[in-house]
C-alpha cells in the first residue's frame, strides 16, 4: 500500500477512503483537474455531500499544462467572439482581486507586431475594444515606445518585430491554483482523493448508483445520487462507460510549451499575432521566460502527450519571428511540456475551433463537462452543476468569489524577509499558507536546504507535499507542487530521494546519490 499520505485537513489518505466506502453521496466528481476541484467545491458550499477523485494526480493533465495565463481571451476578440471576452474578463480580474490574488498576478503584455503605422494603429483600436469589454477596474492599454519596451523586456529590442502597445493580463502557476481549489473543496466538506480510477459506473437515474474505483490501495465501491464527468480529455471515453454507443463529441489539440533561463530579468510579458492565424507569448517566471505555443490535432492516447524533440525546435523556430537570437540561444532551454486543449468535435484546424466549453447529460443522467479556459472555471464548474438532477442540484448555483487557502498573506510579518530568497519563494508559491511549510522546517533537520542547489525548492516542500498536498509520487511533487520539473531540476537523484521522503516522511531527506 502506498499510503499514510495526510490529506489537506489533517486527515489520513486511509480515513479518506474509509468515508469514500461508507455512506452515500450527493455528487460523485470524477476529474481532479480546475473544473473538476470548481465543481466540488461549489456543489459542497451549496450543502451537497460531495466526493472528488482522479485517476492520477490534481492537475495531472490539461489543469497542469497550461500557459500559465488568466487572460480575456484578446485573439477571440478577432473573431468577434465578445461574449466569451467580456466572461473571460471579468473572472480574471475576480481571480486576480478576491479569490486567488497571491497565485494570479497581473502583468503588463508588450504587443509587438511586423508591419508600419495602419498595423499599429489597428492593434491599438483593437486593444481599446478588448479593454471596454472586461469592463472597470483593470489598467487600461496605451501605446509604447521602444525605449520604455526596452525597460520592461531588455532583449525586445533586438527583436525582428516592433513593440506596439502595452495591455494587462494575469499570470499563475496552473498547479497551485488548482490544489487551493481542491483544499477549498475539501475545506467545504468534500471527500478528496487522487490516485483512484474509476473502472465502471452502475448509473441508477433517481435512485443511488455505485462506482467501481481503483487504487493503490486496492478497490473499493463508492455510492453517489449524481455523478459529474470532468475527466477533460478522457471525457469521451467515460461518457461511454454510461454508454456504450455514445459517440465523440470532443477533439483534442496539443500546446507545447518551453522554459528558456532568461539572461536578464523581464518585468512584462511579450504577444504577437502569427501570420497563419496563431499565436506566440513569453512570459517572465522568476529568471525563466516560458515560450508558447503551438496548436495541433492530436489523437493519441491522452496520457501520452509529451513534447517531442521536433515540437520544440519548430516552436523555437516559431519564436524567432518575435524573440532575438540571444534569447533563444540552445543552452538557455531548461524544460518543455505538452497539454491537450478540449475542444468541440467539428470542421476545420484546431487553430480556429472554439474554446467555449462543452456540457452534456448522458441517457441515465451522467453530467459530462470539459474544454473552455482556465480562466472561466468557475463560470464553467457552476453550468455543470445546473444540469444535475433536480432531486441533488443545488437551488442557488452563484459562483462563489471567497477567497482559496493561502490568499491574503498580509499577516505574515518579518519571516517572510524580502532579502531572503527562500522565503520569498514560498511567499509567491504558497501565499499565507507559507508558514505552515515554515512551521514544518523548523520541525526538520534540513527543511530548508534546497533540493537542487540552483533552485528555490526546500525539503520543507517535499515534507509539506507529502503531509497537506495529497502528494503520493515524486512526479505529483516535482511537476504541481514545486518548481523542480519547470527548472528542470527533477533529476533521477532527485526524484529518487524524494520517493524516500514518500515513503518515510518523518525521516529527513537522505544523502544525494543514495536511496532507502
Amino acid at each position: 500500500m502506498i499510503g499514510g499520505g495526510v490529506a489537506a485537513d489533517g486527515g489520513s489518505r486511509d480515513e479518506a477512503l474509509e468515508r469514500l466506502g461508507t455512506g452515500v453521496f450527493d455528487v460523485l466528481v470524477v476529474g481532479g483537474g480546475i473544473v473538476g476541484c470548481r465543481t466540488a467545491y461549489e456543489a459542497a458550499r451549496a450543502g451537497l455531500r460531495v466526493a472528488l477523485v482522479d485517476a492520477g494526480d490534481f492537475a495531472g493533465a490539461t489543469s497542469g499544462s497550461s500557459a500559465r495565463l488568466v487572460h480575456g481571451g484578446l485573439r477571440y476578440l478577432r473573431r468577434g467572439d465578445l461574449r466569451l471576452v467580456r466572461a473571460a474578463s471579468l473572472e480574471r480580474n475576480i481571480l486576480c482581486s478576491r479569490v486567488a490574488p497571491h497565485l494570479v498576478r497581473r502583468i503588463p503584455f508588450v504587443a509587438a507586431s511586423s508591419g508600419g503605422l495602419l498595423r499599429a494603429a489597428e492593434l491599438l483600436a483593437g486593444l481599446s475594444l478588448y479593454s471596454a469589454a472586461g469592463g472597470r477596474g483593470w489598467p487600461r492599454p496605451g501605446p509604447v515606445t521602444r525605449r520604455r519596451a526596452g525597460r520592461l523586456v531588455p532583449q525586445i529590442q533586438d527583436s525582428p518585430v516592433v513593440p506596439r502597445a502595452v495591455f494587462y493580463e494575469a499570470r499563475t502557476d496552473d498547479g497551485r491554483l488548482t490544489l487551493a481549489t481542491a483544499k477549498a473543496a475539501e475545506a467545504a466538506g468534500a471527500v478528496v482523493s487522487n490516485h483512484l480510477r474509476v473502472l465502471d459506473l452502475a448509473l441508477v437515474p433517481g435512485g443511488v448508483s455505485e462506482a467501481s474505483i481503483s487504487g493503490p490501495e486496492g478497490g473499493l465501491r463508492v455510492r453517489f445520487r449524481a455523478v459529474v464527468n470532468a475527466t477533460g480529455p478522457w471525457m469521451d471515453a467515460v461518457r461511454r462507460i454510461e454508454d456504450a454507443r455514445a459517440g465523440p463529441v470532443t477533439r483534442l489539440s496539443k500546446g507545447v510549451h518551453v522554459a528558456l533561463r532568461s539572461r536578464e530579468p523581464w518585468n512584462a510579458a511579450v504577444a504577437a499575432s502569427m501570420r497563419d492565424g496563431g499565436h506566440l507569448y513569453a512570459v517572465p517566471y522568476d529568471d525563466l521566460v516560458l515560450v508558447g505555443t503551438t496548436d495541433d490535432e492530436y489523437d493519441g492516447e491522452p496520457g501520452g502527450a509529451r513534447a517531442e524533440a521536433d515540437d520544440v525546435a519548430r516552436l523555437l523556430d516559431r519564436a524567432s519571428a518575435i524573440l532575438p537570437d540571444d534569447v533563444l540561444v540552445s543552452d538557455a532551454l531548461v524544460s518543455s511540456y505538452a497539454g491537450l486543449r478540449v475542444l468541440p468535435r467539428g470542421p476545420g484546424g484546431t487553430v480556429s475551433a472554439g474554446r467555449d466549453h462543452l456540457l452534456s447529460v448522458g441517457p441515465k443522467g451522467m453530467v459530462s463537462v470539459a474544454g473552455g479556459k482556465l480562466t472561466t472555471h468557475r463560470r464553467i464548474a457552476i453550468d455543470a452543476l445546473r444540469l444535475l438532477p433536480p432531486h441533488v442540484r443545488p437551488r442557488k448555483t452563484r459562483a462563489c468569489a471567497a477567497p482559496l487557502p493561502g490568499s491574503f498573506p498580509t499577516g505574515f510579518g518579518p519571516r517572510l524577509d524580502p532579502d531572503d530568497p527562500v522565503r520569498r519563494h514560498l511567499f509567491r508559491v504558497y501565499g499565507f499558507e507559507a508558514g505552515d511549510v515554515l512551521s514544518r522546517a523548523a520541525h526538520l533537520p534540513d527543511g530548508l536546504d534546497r533540493v537542487a542547489p540552483e533552485g528555490p525548492d526546500v525539503w520543507a516542500q517535499v515534507h509539506y507535499a507529502v503531509a497537506q498536498e495529497w502528494a503520493l509520487t515524486a512526479e505529483d511533487v516535482v511537476r504541481r507542487r514545486t518548481t523542480l520539473a519547470l527548472r528542470g531540476q527533477d533529476t533521477p537523484d532527485v526524484r529518487a530521494r524524494i520517493s524516500a521522503v514518500i515513503r518515510a516522511p518523518d525521516r529527513g531527506p537522505l544523502p544525494s546519490g543514495l536511496t532507502a
